[in-house]
């Protein structure tokens, strides 16, 4: 197997990990805010098991330190919004409300790198609000209390996704390691913190309530968190840009296929085509 196949097959196994995220959240008894912190405890602990068996040192600087410090706040709200969206969603809609960051990360590139986006960026969003209209509905009022909010929490998943990415991006610019693990395990584990944190202001428990709900989560953390974002990263610098953008797009697909097999949620054809041209939108936006 030649070194390019072996890094697209990484990068398109990471992208499946992490689109079962959604299906740890959903299968789990303990509150949005309590499984996001599991999440965070056992995936960042996992890296940072990964960089000291590896004998890898962290070697930050200040720099890095605040800006890592940024990523685990906005990634700490990102799973937040995201868990709430995917209760009151379902886990397809919310992964695919959550992956209109590149919408986000677009806006925040000419506001403040004053770049200048594409024709096929122009085109991609209004595509987006097109396809979003055909699957919740064109009537916003019509639609059921809990939708409406799982809608608003899923969006401003996007916002503080694109935030997270963006910081993380920076901190990452001024690294010398060819490998983002220690960066991601610092911010898990800061955000696992936050979350903490917000599960004891909000009064859930962190007590794990049965051996299944300890089963889902350590399949988030280990296997969507941690296994999932090593393939991807360490795939990353070997692929080409066109499988990248591919990858984003299996995420959310799978996400919703995975709703559909596992929770026999009901798709209609307006639905359908509504999904495949959010889709269309995020690839053309990526790119």
């Amino acid at each position: 197997m030649t070194e390019q196949r072996s890094a697209t097959l990484m990068l398109f196994a990471g992208a499946a990990l992490i689109s079962l995220s959604p299906v740890w959240v959903t299968l789990t008894s303990v509150p949005p805010t309590v499984s996001g912190f599991y999440r965070m405890v056992i995936g960042g602990g996992a890296l940072a098991i990964y960089l000291v068996v590896t004998r890898r040192r962290l070697a930050l600087s200040r720099h890095a330190w605040a800006l890592l410090i940024a990523a685990a706040l906005f990634f700490a709200a990102d799973l937040w919004c995201w868990h709430r969206s995917i209760v009151y969603v379902g886990p397809g809609l919310a992964t695919l409300l959550g992956n209109l960051q590149v919408f986000f990360m677009m806006l925040a590139g000419v506001a403040f790198l004053h770049q200048r986006p594409s024709v096929a960026q122009w085109i991609a969003m209004p595509l987006a609000i097109a396809g979003l209209t055909l699957i919740v509905g064109i009537d916003w009022r019509a639609l059921p209390a809990d939708n409406r909010l799982g809608i608003v929490f899923g969006l401003l998943t996007a916002f503080t996704y694109s935030g997270y990415l963006l910081t993380l991006r920076a901190a990452r610019a001024r690294s010398s390691h060819r490998s983002a693990a220690r960066e991601i395990a610092v911010v898990s584990l800061i955000t696992a913190v936050l979350l903490g944190l917000a599960a004891l202001t909000e009064g859930a428990s962190l007590a794990i309530p049965t051996a299944a709900d300890a089963g889902w989560l350590l399949g988030y953390g280990i296997l969507s968190h941690c296994a999932g974002w090593l393939l991807i990263a360490g795939s990353l610098p070997r692929v080409s840009v066109t499988q990248a953008g591919l990858a984003l797009l299996l995420q959310p697909t799978l996400s919703y296929l995975w709703e559909v097999l596992l929770f026999a949620r009901v798709v209609t054809l307006t639905e359908l085509v509504g999904a495949v041209v959010v889709l269309a939108a995020i690839y053309l936006g990526s790119r």
